[in-house]
């Protein structure tokens, strides 16, 4: 059985991973690229980094009695009461290098307040369900690694219809090289015409 300490640190990993993951999703593209909608319900690729940036900071954040240093920056919760989406896009007056940047901040606090407890220090969710709000150190990285692991599969898609960039991460894509992806789609395609 791993001690503690492997524990958080493995977690702790891929949570950074997925943050960095969703990061570089971005690269190259324009301010419009970054926000134009994609799904029928505007997901955008700066909208999401803009969600999980709130996201971290929220729950590593006042879940254990952390403000962070610049809160004005974030989407306030009163915010999601008038427009339940004001996490998921930029505004006009935000930039695509600005988010980033905030969000590379947040995960710099993020990650003091991983490396400062332990994983059985007690929070409190204040967001969620009465009776419900408690939670650890250890639940809180695997809810988080799991939701921004969830957004940055959107992150993967989109980005793949945009331009046909894919992989898991920016030096290792995760996919066979020089692989005839034209192929393999009408093979695919013939497959799924059979049952029609």
């Amino acid at each position: 059985m791993a001690d503690l300490g492997e524990t958080k640190t493995a977690l702790h990993r891929y949570l950074r991973l997925t943050r960095d993951n969703l990061i570089w999703k971005l690269d190259g593209l324009s301010e419009r690229e970054a926000r134009l909608p994609r799904t029928a319900t505007g997901n955008n690729l700066l909208g999401i980094i803009k969600h999980c940036l709130n996201v971290e900071a929220g729950y590593f954040g006042p879940t254990f009695g952390r403000e962070f240093p610049t809160p004005e920056e974030l989407v306030p919760l009163s915010a999601l009461d008038e427009d339940p989406q004001a996490d998921w896009y930029a505004t006009e007056d935000e930039t695509k290098g600005g988010l980033i940047d905030l969000y590379r901040r947040v995960g710099v606090f993020a990650d003091e307040t991983i490396d400062e407890l332990p994983l059985d220090a007690p929070g409190r969710v204040p967001w969620w369900q009465p009776g419900h709000q408690d939670a650890t150190l250890q639940r809180i990285l695997v809810h988080v690694t799991n939701d921004l692991a969830r957004h940055a599969g959107h992150a993967d898609i989109m980005r793949e219809q945009h331009d046909e960039a894919v992989g898991l991460r920016r030096e290792n894509a995760g996919i066979p090289d020089d692989y005839d992806w034209p192929a393999y789609v009408s093979k695919l395609t013939k497959i799924a015409d059979r049952f029609e």
